[in-house]
């Protein structure tokens, strides 16, 4: 009886392990699966919040970004020219003149009331003994007394020297209202016209014509600077002269950038000529 007893408690434990047991492993199981579960639904989550990126286009290159020393002069049967100042430091106009197809240049005069560009005389007359067709300009300060810039671009803007009409470089309202500004512009361009009995070419960016001068400046030849691969619209939609297409342009002869022009469709040279 007793070893009876012993069996029977002996039964029972070996079946209460065996069933803890398989607790255990059915425990361990679920454990899995909720894991695995969560995991998925965070994969889930961070693919349903994952935006979809689109590429921007690439901006193609312009003639410049090719080759900086490629000249748009020698893919296009355009008039061009250039600007420059004491900013291109020393320039070797006999390269200038023999090795490019620059036709005309404008030459950075004065600015404001006293200032003269330390280049300008040497500039001008190197640019006439190697065969390009000169111009020059003035800085506009619509602040700064009138009479007192026309003295200063007079003394220098020498008629006899030039053989494009006088350019104003019109680009900064200096903070004034914009009726006083074209006031101001308005006269200084009437005392230019006076002075040398012909209309000055007026340059401008196209933003800047667009805020301030429509209705304005009617009267007058523009050169319009917008650096872009296509010519500028401007908001009245009116005609120009010339567009300044790249203010980085390169040519030999100059070692630093170059502001680069072109006459737009049918005009040319003869509707600048300086009458003497």
């Amino acid at each position: 009886m007793r070893k009876l007893t012993i069996f029977l408690a002996f039964c029972i434990a070996f079946l209460s392990i065996t069933e803890l047991d398989a607790q255990r492993s059915r425990s361990k199981q679920r454990s899995r699966k909720a894991r695995t579960t969560k995991v998925t639904r965070r994969t889930q989550t961070k693919k349903s919040r994952r935006t979809k990126v689109v590429k921007a286009k690439p901006v193609p290159p312009t003639i410049h970004d090719v080759d900086p020393y490629l000249q748009c002069e020698d893919t296009c049967g355009h008039i061009h020219g250039i600007d420059m100042s004491h900013y291109q430091g020393e320039v070797f106009w006999e390269t200038v003149g023999d090795n490019t197809k620059m036709a005309y240049v404008y030459l950075k005069a004065t600015e404001g009331s006293d200032r003269i560009d330390a280049k300008y005389e040497r500039n001008i007359d190197l640019a006439h003994r190697y065969g390009l067709k000169v111009g020059s300009y003035h800085f506009f300060r619509p602040k700064v007394d009138l009479e007192q810039q026309m003295a200063n671009f007079r003394t220098q803007c020498l008629p006899g020297e030039q053989d494009l009409i006088p350019m104003l470089d019109v680009e900064n309202d200096a903070g004034m209202p914009s009726q006083a500004f074209c006031d101001s512009l308005t006269k200084f361009l009437q005392l230019m016209e006076k002075t040398y009995h012909q209309k000055p070419l007026v340059y401008t960016y196209r933003n800047f014509y667009n805020k301030h001068l429509v209705g304005i400046i009617d009267d007058y030849p523009l050169m319009i600077a917008m650096y872009a691969d296509e010519p500028p619209v401007l908001a009245d939609e009116r005609d120009y002269l010339i567009w300044q297409y790249s203010c980085k342009g390169r040519i030999v002869g100059v070692n630093s950038l170059v502001d680069k022009s072109r006459f737009m469709g049918k005009h040319s040279l003869r509707e600048i000529r300086f009458k003497h």
